[in-house]
C-alpha cells in the first residue's frame, strides 16, 4: 500500500505522535493493531505489519488495541500520492455518506461507476466501501461505549446498526468480545451536564486563530465564542439543544459536551464538530508545501496549525456568505443578527438551558420579506432565489461534488459569483483548494502595499499552492 515498513517500524519506536492516524501496526504475535503511538511494550519487527486504514487492518484479521484505541485516532489524512477520487471516497464515508445511502449513490456523487469505485477503493486501501463503512460504524460504537453513558441501543443506533442483535453479532464477529465486556463494571449513570467526548486533531492546532474567526462572525442568541469554548444551540426533529466544544492544554484533543436530549443524534454532530473545526486536517502536510512560497512561509511559522474555520450548517453559510458579499464582516454579522432576530425560532431547551435562537430554515426564508432587515432588494432576491431552490430540494447544500463541480452548481444560481461560491466550498463543503481569488482582502496582502493584482495574477501566484490554497487563504486573510 506504499508505506516502508521500515520508516513505519521507526516512526512508533519513536511514538512521535505526528505519525498518529497516518497508519496503523498489525503486530501478528497478537492479533492486535495499534496507532503507532500505543503505549504498549514494542513489538518484534518481524511481528509487525503496517497499514493505511483501520479497514485494511481489520480486513487482515487484526482487532483494535485496548490500549491505545485507534477509534479515537486523528481522521484518516488525504490519500497521498494516490487517485483524487480514492481521497474523496475516504472523506465521504468517514462522514457518514454510506450511513443512509448506497454504494450506487456514493459513486453518482463521485462521478464515476460503483464497479469502478471498489475497484480503485480495493487497488489503494485494500478493502472495499462496504468494509470501510462497516470498520468506522463499529469504531465509533467502540469509542461511545468507551467514554460515555449511552446504553447499548442508543450506541447501536448512533453507530449507524439497524438493531441491536446486528451490532452484537458484528461486534463480537469483529473484536472476539461483546459490547457488555469492553464496558467493564456497572454502567455509569448519565450526567446532568450531558456526554462528553474527545475528538483528535494532529498537532498543531491554533485553536486561538480559529475561534477568533469564528467570534468576529458570532451571532447572539445563536452562538457564544470566549477564548477558551465555543457554545451554539442545535436543533434536530424533535430534540435542541446547546452543544459546547472546548480545547484541552496539553492534549491532542478537544472536547465536545451534548446535552442528553441530542444523545439519539450523536453521530451526526461529531462530524459536523469534526468538519466546523477542521479536525482531519495534516498540518504537517499543508505547511511543507505552503512554506516553500517565500509569501507564506512566515504566516505560516506565525501561525501553526492553522485550520479553516468550518460551519455547522451548509444553508446557514451559504446565506452568510450573501450577506457578506462587498460589505465588511461586521456589517454582515449586524444583517445576520437581524435576519435571525426577525425570522429565527426558539425551540424549547434542556432543563438549565438559557433560551437561545436558531437559524431560519430555507423554507421560511423562502416566503419572508427580506428587505424589512435592511437588504437591498437584489441581495435579498438572491437569498430567496438560494431559499427557495433548497426547500424545493433543487439545490442539495448537504453534498459535496468536488470543487469545480460545487463553484460550477453555485455559479448557475442568481445572484452567485465565484467568491460566493469558493467562500462556500471551502467553509461549507471543507474543499482544502477552494480559493476566492476576487477577494479583496486576499488581494490587498499579496499586493504588498504595491497596484491591486488581478484576480487572473492571483491565481498565477497561488498554482504552487494547491491543493491547500484555501489554508493559503486563511494565512493571508490572518494578517490583515
Amino acid at each position: 500500500m506504499g508505506l516502508d515498513p521500515d520508516i513505519c517500524y521507526r516512526a512508533s519506536v519513536s511514538r512521535d505522535p505526528r505519525f498518529d492516524g497516518r497508519f496503523f501496526m498489525g503486530v501478528t504475535s497478537t492479533g492486535i493493531y495499534c496507532r503507532p503511538i500505543c503505549p504498549a511494550r514494542q513489538p518484534r519487527r518481524a511481528n509487525c505489519r503496517y497499514f493505511r486504514h483501520a479497514a485494511t487492518a481489520e480486513a487482515a484479521g487484526f482487532r483494535p488495541c485496548l490500549r491505545c484505541r485507534p477509534e479515537s485516532a486523528p481522521g484518516t489524512p488525504a490519500w497521498s500520492g494516490s487517485h483524487a477520487t480514492v481521497s474523496r471516497a475516504l472523506r465521504l464515508i468517514q462522514q457518514r455518506a454510506l450511513a443512509n445511502a448506497g454504494v450506487d449513490e456514493l459513486a453518482t456523487r463521485l462521478g464515476v461507476g460503483t464497479r469502478h469505485l471498489r475497484r480503485l477503493l480495493n487497488e489503494h486501501v485494500g478493502v472495499s466501501p462496504l468494509a470501510i463503512e462497516q470498520t468506522r460504524r463499529l469504531l465509533f460504537a467502540k469509542k461511545l461505549i468507551t467514554e460515555t453513558s449511552l446504553s447499548m441501543a442508543q450506541v447501536a443506533r448512533n453507530a449507524g446498526f439497524g438493531s441491536v442483535r446486528r451490532f452484537n453479532t458484528a461486534f463480537r464477529a469483529a473484536y472476539d468480545l461483546t459490547p457488555g465486556n469492553l464496558r467493564r463494571g456497572p454502567r455509569r449513570s448519565v450526567r446532568a451536564a450531558g456526554l462528553t467526548l474527545s475528538l483528535a486533531f494532529r498537532p498543531p492546532f491554533h485553536w486561538q486563530a480559529l475561534v477568533s474567526f469564528l467570534a468576529q462572525r458570532a451571532i447572539p442568541g445563536l452562538e457564544e465564542i470566549g477564548p477558551d469554548f465555543y457554545r451554539r444551540r442545535v436543533a434536530y426533529p424533535g430534540a435542541a439543544g446547546t452543544i459546547e466544544v472546548r480545547p484541552v492544554p496539553g492534549a491532542r484533543h478537544l472536547h465536545l459536551t451534548i446535552p442528553d436530549q441530542l444523545a439519539p443524534h450523536i453521530g451526526a454532530v461529531v462530524q459536523r464538530v469534526r468538519n466546523m473545526f477542521d479536525l482531519d486536517a495534516d498540518p504537517l502536510r499543508i505547511a511543507d508545501v505552503l512554506n516553500r512560497d517565500k509569501r507564506l512561509r512566515p504566516l505560516v511559522r506565525k501561525r501553526p496549525g492553522l485550520r479553516i474555520p468550518g460551519c455547522w450548517d451548509p444553508f446557514e453559510l451559504a446565506v452568510r456568505a450573501i450577506l457578506g458579499q462587498q460589505i465588511t464582516v461586521r456589517g454582515a454579522t449586524t444583517l445576520a443578527t437581524r435576519l435571525v432576530d426577525q425570522f429565527g425560532r426558539q425551540p424549547a431547551g434542556g432543563p438549565g438551558e438559557t433560551p437561545g435562537r436558531l437559524f431560519p430554515t430555507a423554507a421560511k426564508l423562502a416566503r419572508a420579506d427580506l428587505t424589512a432587515i435592511g437588504l437591498p432588494r437584489v441581495r435579498a432576491a438572491t437569498i430567496s432565489g438560494l431559499a427557495q431552490a433548497v426547500s424545493r430540494k433543487s439545490l442539495d447544500l448537504n453534498v459535496s461534488e468536488g470543487l469545480d463541480e460545487t463553484v460550477t452548481r453555485l455559479c448557475a444560481l442568481p445572484g452567485f459569483g465565484e467568491w460566493t461560491a469558493h467562500y462556500i466550498a471551502m467553509r461549507a463543503f471543507c474543499e482544502p483548494d477552494a480559493f476566492p481569488a476576487t477577494d479583496l482582502g486576499l488581494r490587498k496582502a499579496l499586493a504588498d502595499g504595491k497596484e491591486l493584482p488581478r484576480p487572473r495574477h492571483v491565481i498565477a501566484m497561488a498554482e504552487s499552492w494547491r491543493p491547500w490554497r484555501a489554508y493559503a487563504t486563511m494565512h493571508l486573510w490572518s494578517q490583515s
